[in-house]
């Protein structure tokens, strides 16, 4: 008997449609969603290129061993009864499923004017919190039309979704433009939708004779970390017979600035940063690393080096992002470490400013999100603009343009990086520096690996959930309820109410109370709302807190109004 039912290619469109049917359903030991936002966004651009994602694995369930559920966001199962499991694909299955069929916490839209002006898939494509004003906004197909943005929802049964959404659009407008707008929306649909439209991932269907121990071992393998691969061991081989050689380089720049290692920073950000110093129209899309010179190597190398240690240092000592796993945007390092290698960094005052001015736009970055769509575009952006701005000319349009809603705060899940991380790092930040629950030293990197400290809940979520009866895990989980906390800490916590485990670290004699927990941003004295266990309050009490931490850092006067409100107790 073979193991195998089949091993035919299916159409993405296909698929999704089985996962929304509740045809094909996740084994309950599965771990949950974990990709960010950013990951989907590159899964479909990779999809829109026509780009192998990997292939995927299903067992055709008849024997239902297993507890099942279904995939996040996708209807209930209820007494429904499916037909396969997917044993390998659910990360990548459940983020296009959420993307082309509009759910879940965010909502990805096409560009079609970008488009329309020659930009790539990548330039265009771009998502948002699905609680804003803007996202809920453009639900409106009217407003979808006036400003030629497409929701890629739209696109869940493939092209003929577009055709009716492009005529839908071109109908109202007179004949002469209505014909020049048609043909450019033909061409984008014969483009990047119809690649779309026909994607195929590889599906391997195992029988349903298949046992479920040998169900268990094949989840286990599959499971196993792999190895990236990296354009960096190409351009490693390219460059060999001139000479240049690459890994001895990388070696070297480890051991001269530890820093690096540090921050776990991948060598092919070292190279799209060389890319960026060395080009006149700074760019640094895959083709522009693989098209780099050995000349580009040789100038640029040692200042990108040097440049990218000195951020990682400015971040790490002045915006405290104390470990890589809180660093909000990795490709923010590209112009920075390109910036850097461009302007000097005398020994006298101005080096203070420029170093103010390199905060302030990291902040900027962060609370606006401008690394959240086309991060490769962005970084040729700022690189000039930020260039500008350190030797005295005008601010980046990442600072200028700088807009955030306090409201959003409510919203930010770890799910949504960059926002959450940022605000980790700004609480450390605050003040004379967040301390340590356990030890009240200041939090650094080494005390963090030292103690176990990790983001951790202020109000308990199964408290949230068990005696508040908050079971919105986006209102337990909102970045204004957690900080970092040590391990010992946080197992006293455990799922205890705030008034019950504070009253037990108060009561240790001689322990600094309200500097540590002022320190976190977090209500002292005894009016506190967590003193009197009241969780709206204190979301409201700290989103101001942390809001005036944010105005500090970013230089923003007003808030916008951005946000629809989220309910605690929804």
């Amino acid at each position: 008997m073979s193991l195998f039912e089949d091993t035919n290619p299916r159409a993405l469109k296909e698929l999704l449609a089985d996962v929304h049917s509740r045809t094909m359903v996740l084994p309950d030991f599965q771990r949950d969603f974990v990709w960010e936002p950013g990951a989907t966004q590159e899964l479909v651009v990779s999809i829109a290129a026509n780009y192998p994602a990997g292939s995927l694995l299903r067992v055709r369930d008849s024997k239902h061993v297993f507890a099942v559920r279904q995939f996040e966001g996708a209807p209930e199962l209820a007494d429904f009864k499916h037909t396969f499991l997917v044993l390998d694909g659910q990360q990548r299955l459940t983020s296009l499923y959420q993307a082309f069929y509009g759910v879940g916490e965010h909502r990805y839209f096409l560009d079609v004017r970008k488009l329309i002006a020659g930009a790539d898939f990548e330039e265009a494509i771009f998502h948002v919190r699905a609680n804003t004003k803007w996202a809920k906004e453009h639900e409106k197909f009217d407003v979808q039309a006036k400003n030629l943005i497409l929701p890629l929802s739209q696109l869940k049964t493939g092209a003929g979704g577009f055709l009716k959404w492009a005529l839908n659009v071109t109908n109202p407008m007179p004949a002469e433009e209505r014909t020049a707008m048609l043909d450019a929306l033909t061409a984008i649909s014969e483009g990047c939708i119809k690649a779309i439209d026909d994607y195929h991932f590889p599906v391997v269907t195992l029988s349903a004779e298949t046992e479920p121990d040998a169900l268990c071992t094949i989840f286990e393998t599959l499971n196993r970390t792999g190895v990236k691969l990296s354009v960096f061991e190409l351009l490693t081989a390219r460059f060999w017979p001139q000479n240049i050689r690459l890994r001895d380089l990388w070696d070297a720049a480890l051991a001269r600035h530890p820093v690096i290692a540090d921050f776990e920073v991948d060598p092919y950000y070292v190279l799209q940063s060389v890319a960026l110093a060395s080009r006149t129209a700074p760019s640094c899309k895959r083709k522009d690393i693989l098209n780099l010179a050995a000349t580009d190597i040789t100038a640029w190398w040692d200042k990108v080096i040097d440049g990218l240690a000195l951020g990682l240092q400015i971040l790490r000592d002045d915006c405290k992002v104390t470990k890589p796993k809180w660093l909000p945007y990795q490709t923010m390092l590209l112009p920075l470490a390109a910036a850097l290698a461009k302007t000097a960094m005398p020994s006298t005052p101005a080096t203070g400013v420029k170093r103010e001015r390199l905060k302030r736009w990291f902040w900027c970055s962060v609370f606006g999100q401008a690394y959240e769509s086309s991060p490769n575009s962005q970084a040729a952006r700022d690189v000039g603009e930020l260039g500008v701005w350190l030797e005295g000319g005008a601010e980046p349009e990442t600072v200028r343009g700088l807009r955030f809603d306090p409201k959003a705060l409510r919203d930010i899940t770890p799910r949504q990086r960059a926002v959450y991380r940022g605000t980790i790092c700004l609480v450390l930040g605050s003040g004379t520096g967040a301390r340590d629950f356990h030890t009240q030293a200041v939090i650094t990197g080494k005390l963090i690996d030292q103690e176990g400290i990790d983001d951790h809940h202020v109000f308990p979520a199964a408290y949230l959930r068990d005696t508040k009866g908050i079971q919105s895990t986006v209102a337990r989980d909102c970045v204004l309820n957690r900080t970092l906390i040590d391990r010992t800490t946080n197992q006293i916590i455990s799922a205890r109410a705030p008034s019950d485990y504070l009253a037990a670290i108060q009561a240790t004699p001689g322990f600094p109370f309200a500097t540590v927990l002022g320190s976190h941003c977090l209500p002292v004295g005894d009016d506190s709302p967590l003193i009197a266990d009241d969780y709206d309050a204190f979301l409201s009490w700290r989103q101001q807190r942390l809001w005036q931490e944010i105005q500090r850092v970013t230089g923003l006067k007003v808030a916008a109004d951005l946000e629809d409100p989220v309910e605690t107790t929804q």
